[in-house]
């Protein structure tokens, strides 16, 4: 469904003061409903986990780790999505001190840096996760109190999660409950969430239970999730879109989320769980879009498929789920015959692809925020949506354009319940982008008649020509991708020697294959005149100021952060 009716109607929801306010309620509401479906064994059958147990687990490892002395202090989680990162998360948040989620693919002497930062008392691990933390507790010059592994451990001087689960259910049982009965201050520091977007130094964002369940609470006005859906977690969950968009929201709204497998396990296990909505990154989406396309073209049917896709996206069938779900059923039984919505976010999105997914019969919307926000700022909602809009503002957010050009782009600023208390220990940096309660987001973006937001791109990476010209990379990038030969796109601004201006350079990492394919095997000297004969027919779709001048070609992919966003810094490896 996507009708302008929708567009001042909002879910109702109940309202919460802070991250136990939600678990306790969510545990009294939906108590005998499945809230997680994980996997004991890999590649074995999803086992269920109720309500009723995930708030046990939770208050009873709460009691251990207050009974360990940590009441107060700082407790770093790091690992790959499972149950038990959950449970440790709110086991912290909810009485007991503050949580430091840690990107689990840091090498160790970021770890070990982040680890002393943040003055971490306490660690709990996944197994896999072991030798990196082994080497990250060797750099420490402040050794952490208890280190604390999900499973069991090869290393010495480890605590065991399941052991502090069980004797915390024993404290309950004595009557300890210093835990569960805790007060709850919402408006203080409650996560350290360590995020360096692509560039710089990695910020500790300080977020309180106010900021995160204001964004849980006023986001799910605008998406509400069916109540028999089951959510597929997918992102990594130290990562806030994941961990507030999907994980709490869905304890909130009283979801049941299958924890993925990984991404090469994405469509087996939509069919396993079987999930009805997913949020993911572009790349998540654009490579599952591609596949179906190759997959059409294999059956011989992608000719078919396309015709019929022009006659959904002429006639609105996106309106009429039950009709383009049997038009388009191979798709759907490809995705586990249950996929209902999916939502996009921490990175620009090609609106061809929500477009093509709604014409398919999934419904698809986009988000944007920032960690600074816990995260969301603005989101389509689930009834009333553009795809090439971020959408609009959260309630409760506010936005404002400041600093517009003659077309109306700006920077993008927000105030409301969600903006962070700041950046750890950086009271400098935290002035930088903390004005008057405002936050500065370091984008660009403008607002259409109907207040639907628009992102164009970061103010740090805009490129700003003689005349006065702004050129914002992501859009050059956007036209480059088109191309089936250029699978990944990077693009900066240099000066050109005879005029002194600035030019558009572009670094593109080929699509081999499909140069291959298309033209046989290349020499150095051939391949870059095919390139340059495929950006010339891009440029034709761009303004002069903004066509790429100068471009080099990648032997390997460019470096991403964990949420597969690239790095804008630090690339090489260009062939000129």
């Amino acid at each position: 469904m996507n009708d302008k009716k929708f567009k001042d109607v909002l879910y109702e929801f109940r309202e919460i003061s802070d991250l136990k306010d939600m678990v306790n309620t969510s545990a009294e509401l939906f108590s005998e409903k499945d809230a997680y479906l994980i996997k004991l064994i890999p590649g074995g059958e999803y086992t269920p986990i109720k309500y009723k147990r995930f708030k046990e687990d939770i208050d009873a490892l709460g009691t251990k780790l207050v009974e360990m002395g940590l009441k107060g202090k700082k407790v770093a989680v790091v690992g790959e999505n499972s149950y038990k990162w959950i449970v440790t998360y709110l086991a912290v948040t909810n009485g007991t001190g503050v949580i430091v989620p840690l990107d689990r693919e840091l090498p160790a002497k970021e770890m070990a840096n982040l680890i002393t930062r943040a003055e971490v008392s306490a660690i709990v691990y996944s197994p896999k996760t072991e030798k990196v933390m082994a080497e990250a507790m060797e750099q420490l010059k402040q050794p952490v109190e208890y280190r604390i592994c999900m499973e069991e451990s090869q290393l010495s001087n480890t605590c065991n999660l399941d052991s502090w689960l069980e004797e915390g259910r024993e404290l309950i049982k004595q009557g300890k409950r210093s835990f569960i009965d805790a007060e709850i201050d919402r408006e203080a520091m409650c996560a350290l969430l360590f995020t360096s977007g692509t560039t710089g130094l990695a910020k500790g964002v300080m977020l309180s239970h106010k900021n995160i369940t204001a964004n849980v609470y006023n986001m799910s006005k605008y998406v509400a999730i069916p109540y028999e859906d089951i959510g597929l977690s997918v992102l990594p969950m130290h990562h806030s879109y994941e961990l507030t968009c999907h994980i709490f929201t869905g304890i909130y709204q009283g979801m049941t989320v299958a924890i993925c497998e990984g991404l090469k396990y994405i469509t087996k296990n939509m069919a396993e769980a079987p999930a009805g909505v997913m949020l993911g990154v572009p790349l998540v989406f654009e490579s599952m879009y591609k596949k179906i396309l190759k997959q059409a073209q294999s059956a011989g049917k992608l000719g078919k498929m396309k015709k019929m896709m022009a006659v959904s996206k002429a006639l609105k069938l996106y309106n009429r789920p039950n009709l383009v779900k049997k038009i388009f059923k191979d798709v759907h039984h490809a995705l586990g015959d249950h996929m209902n919505l999916f939502i996009a976010g921490g990175a620009a999105i090609d609106p061809g692809v929500i477009d093509s997914f709604q014409a398919l019969g999934i419904p698809m919307i986009q988000g944007y925020g920032m960690t600074e926000n816990a995260p969301i700022i603005a989101v389509n909602k689930d009834r009333y949506s553009k795809p090439a809009s971020v959408g609009l503002p959260m309630p409760g957010t506010e936005i404002q354009i400041i600093d517009a050009d003659e077309s109306g782009v700006g920077e993008i600023i927000c105030k409301g319940d969600s903006v962070m208390l700041g950046y750890y220990n950086s009271p400098e940096e935290t002035a930088e982008v903390l004005k008057d309660g405002w936050l500065h987001t370091g984008d660009y973006g403008y607002f259409d008649k109907d207040g639907f937001l628009y992102v164009c791109g970061r103010k740090k990476s805009v490129i700003v020509t003689k005349n006065g010209k702004n050129i914002f990379p992501e859009e050059v990038e956007f036209y480059l991708t088109q191309s089936e030969f250029i699978q990944e796109a990077l693009v900066h601004g240099i000066i050109d020697e005879k005029s002194g201006d600035t030019i558009v350079k572009a670094e593109v990492y080929l699509d081999r294959e499909a140069v291959k394919e298309a033209a046989g095997e290349l020499t150095t000297a051939e391949l870059r005149n095919f390139v340059k004969k495929e950006i010339d027919r891009l440029n034709e779709q761009m303004p002069l100021y903004k066509r790429v001048k100068r471009f080099g070609i990648r032997e390997k992919e460019f470096e991403k952060t964990t949420t597969r966003k690239i790095k804008r810094f630090n690339q090489s490896n260009i062939e000129e």
